[in-house]
């Protein structure tokens, strides 16, 4: 295979042209010429176009996927668009100086060095001036480099680029590498389900009539939709929307001139609790208060998105459900941080896998934290409550292809391996669930705790509304101030609206990144809010399976297809001794993540890696992490794994590449920059064994190697003394009566461990004590009822 100019592939060119702006996420791109001169010369040499020999017999989409480079499918632009609208990176003005730096030749050579350099006139050239080699060169050298922006660079970089092209779509929802890489998108069988939709949808007649035939209003349009009020209308539609649930609303801006803010808002809207965030936490309590008939408001920055308007394709669902459109990284670049930000939070988009509070962590919080809540029957009753809830089991009917993967190399190493418990039925056979549930069976609290606040007629959910400030005051005789509601912004007509909510109770609940700046915002002094965050870091193992290995079931299993988590294995978790250590799960890879994370070693390995895509499977090594970082801001956290962490994922490193090889892989490999791989058919034991520690040992701090992270927790944590945490037992923070936190940042440690059943359970022990503050409020007021 030879590379070519983009001028021979003018066809490709047209094809692509073609695509959907709005399918295909553009943005504003306001980069200036010199530096997407640069951006477009870095995304063809990361993508460049390889001609195929005709000598070669390859099919026909593989032979386009080679010819096509990243500058012709647009990806310089999508790049450029989607870095200057939705990036918000501390260290953002990295990437422009350097895009920059590199379209200038001085620049060029202080970047790249040597080969900016030549025999001829002008004897030193830009980067776009370089070989498609020299340039590949340059890049392998940045992932490497000694300097500490320069591999924070090339991380953001890679990540960008190979996510856009292998996720941008055209208007048939479809990318020209996918026939290529044998990737379907969107579940087939969802295709088929969105297709009967459209026709319900033809005229009102048709649309009554074939559902009561054929189809549940509530699966079709989930079990929210009578719950949810929209801020994208008028002001008064918007305050009468909320009266009909029952909640006091006043109009309150008389000057229509002036700009709203939190003194001038556009209307103000009474109730017992607020709660900011609908996910496994402010879910939980909204559900319980509701139904127990307090007047209760949800307050979620995403948006919602009923079974029929989920599209399943990677790219737009990530820019739609996750928190900073799925491509938030730690300040440094190393660790790619995954986070729901949708109606549900990550109870819509985890992976099913509900495991209880490990008893060696309840015993930590309990015994060496002092923390009696977690030994209390209150806890365990919660847990009981929430797995119920969730319809919680264990049992599985066909298992996807990378959890076969694992359990069949733990048993043939005689290594522990398990079910894994989950919040869907036996037979969901779902690998598209981190993108929503097609048909609502996965029971997230959208599903649950939410649906108990919508039937209960004493709660309403307000998407696409932003949290700005937690309100207190202080009464007279007090020592503390008291909390008093919530200011929330919206965008109506691309205009920032603010209104306020006055409550007796205030609950945030935003997750662990994104409850800390809340707080900081509104002005609590806490010296630990934001700090202790763990991320439970994740490093992964793949191997290669181009053939169903015997003893496996006939049908050929693709690597995205199935229950993403069904199998786990505790070998390296050392729950016994430290309860520090590393779990052995598998991940849900869709192919612009995959690419993102796979070494790159050149444009035609990357191409050729991407070909074996449906067949490769991953396991990963979750670590219960000691060290711990920072958030100082929604977009700018700190995070550094410390030396027991890296040896801990560098064991379970060491397990995943056995078991790989144990369950008949061809070949296996880490995500170590230098993409070094093991053909295990063709070596000897002992080659075998060199393999392994050398790939095992490699170091994982400071870049080494790109990590992931989809558990935050640890940054408002919960103790004893408010010297040391934020929050104490209930929930409550010790600065402001009346406000509590109630998500996986008060966890005291990392977990170890998929942590939605255990903020399920605290949330749930938390809204007993708001409930118990609510009865003493409502009885205080009847008290004086009945006085007057």
């Amino acid at each position: 295979m030879e590379q070519q100019g983009d001028a021979k592939q003018e066809h490709t060119v047209i094809e692509m042209g073609n695509m959907d702006k709005e399918t295909q996420q553009f943005y504003a791109n306001s980069l200036f010429p010199r530096e997407m001169q640069s951006l477009t010369a870095i995304c063809d040499t990361f993508l460049p176009s390889i001609t195929v020999s005709s000598s070669t017999k390859v099919d026909e989409n593989v032979a386009t996927f080679f010819q096509a480079s990243a500058s012709m499918a647009s990806t310089p632009e999508c790049v450029g668009g989607l870095f200057c609208e939705r990036v918000k990176h501390p260290r953002k003005w990295l990437m422009r100086v350097t895009l920059w730096f590199l379209s200038t030749s001085i620049g060029s050579l202080i970047l790249c060095g040597r080969f900016c350099l030549s025999t001829n006139f002008p004897y030193v050239h830009s980067f776009p001036q370089l070989s498609q080699h020299q340039r590949e060169a340059i890049l392998l050298s940045w992932s490497l480099s000694y300097f500490h922006l320069l591999r924070t660079f090339y991380n953001a970089i890679k990540i960008f680029i190979l996510f856009v092209f292998f996720t941008q779509v055209d208007e048939k929802n479809e990318n020209l590498s996918w026939k290529a890489i044998g990737y379907s998108g969107p579940d087939p069988k969802f295709k088929t389900q969105t297709k009967q939709t459209r026709k319900l949808k033809q005229s009102e007649g048709e649309r009554e009539e074939e559902i009561q035939e054929n189809v549940d209003e509530e699966m079709l349009y989930g079990s929210l939709y009578k719950g949810l009020i929209s801020m994208q209308l008028p002001i008064d539609r918007a305050a009468n929307s909320l009266r009909e649930v029952g909640f006091p609303v006043s109009i309150r801006r008389k000057n229509v001139n002036a700009a709203s803010s939190i003194s001038n808002p556009s209307f103000v809207v009474k109730c017992d609790a607020v709660v900011v965030g609908s996910g496994s936490g402010g879910g939980v309590i909204a559900g319980v208060l509701a139904k127990a008939g307090y007047k209760v408001l949800v307050l979620e920055k995403g948006n919602y998105c009923a079974r029929t308007n989920l599209s399943l394709l990677e790219g737009p669902t990530l820019d739609q459900m996750y928190l900073s459109g799925g491509l938030l990284v730690t300040e440094d670049a190393g660790m790619v941080l995954l986070a729901g930000s949708t109606v549900g939070g990550g109870s819509t988009i985890n992976w099913s896998a509900s495991i209880q509070t490990p008893q060696h962590v309840v015993n930590d919080w309990s015994d060496r934290l002092e923390l009696e809540l977690f030994e209390s029957k209150l806890y365990t009753d919660a847990i009981d409550v929430v797995c119920e809830k969730m319809g919680v089991q264990l049992e599985v009917v066909e298992e996807g292809f990378n959890n076969a993967v694992l359990r069949r190399g733990c048993e043939e190493l005689g290594y522990p391996v398990q079910n894994i418990p989950r919040n869907s039925p036996p037979d969901h056979y779902c690998g598209w669930c981190c993108f929503g549930c097609k048909d609502g069976r996965k029971k997230g609290t959208s599903e649950t705790w939410l649906v108990d606040l919508v039937n209960s007629g004493n709660g309403a959910i307000l998407p696409g509304c932003e949290a700005i400030k937690v309100l207190y005051k202080r009464k007279k005789g007090r020592d503390r101030n008291r909390a008093s509601g919530v200011a929330f912004e919206f965008d109506y007509k691309g205009v920032k609206d603010i209104c306020i909510v006055e409550s007796k109770v205030t609950i945030v609940a935003c997750g662990a990144l994104s409850t800390p700046p809340l707080l900081k915002r509104s002005g609590l002094k806490n010296a630990n809010i934001g700090k202790n965050l763990h991320l439970h870091p994740v490093t992964m193992a793949w191997g290669y399976f181009p053939d169903t290995p015997n003893g496996w079931p006939e049908k050929e299993k693709k690597s995205y297809e199935g229950g993403i988590l069904t199998a786990m294995s505790i070998v390296a978790a050392n729950f016994d001794k430290s309860g520090y250590g590393a779990l052995i799960q598998t991940p849900s890879l869709h192919p612009g993540m995959f690419s993102s994370l796979v070494p790159w070693t050149s444009g035609e390995d990357m191409k050729v890696q991407m070909c074996k895509f449906a067949r490769t499977a991953h396991i990963f090594a979750l670590a219960r992490d000691k060290g711990s970082g920072i958030v100082n801001s929604p977009n700018s956290i700190s995070y550094r794994i410390n030396a027991t962490d890296e040896e801990n994922l560098q064991g379970g490193l060491e397990k995943m590449l056995r078991i790989l090889a144990a369950a008949g892989a061809e070949e296996i490999g880490t995500h170590h920059p230098k993409g070094k791989k093991l053909n295990v058919k063709h070596v000897s034991a002992v080659e075998f064994e060199r393999f392994v520690k050398e790939e095992s040992s490699r170091p994982l701090r400071d870049l080494s190697t790109l990590l992931c992270s989809a558990h935050q927790m640890g940054s408002c944590r919960m103790g004893i003394d408010p010297k040391t945490s934020v929050v104490n037992q209930m929930g409550e923070t010790w600065e402001v009566e009346g406000l509590y936190v109630a998500d996986t940042s008060v966890f005291p440690t990392a977990l170890g461990v998929n942590p939605m059943v255990t903020v399920q359970a605290i949330a749930y022990c938390t809204a007993q004590s708001v409930l118990e503050v609510l009865r003493r409020k409502r009885v205080g007021t009847d008290c004086l009822l009945q006085q007057e």
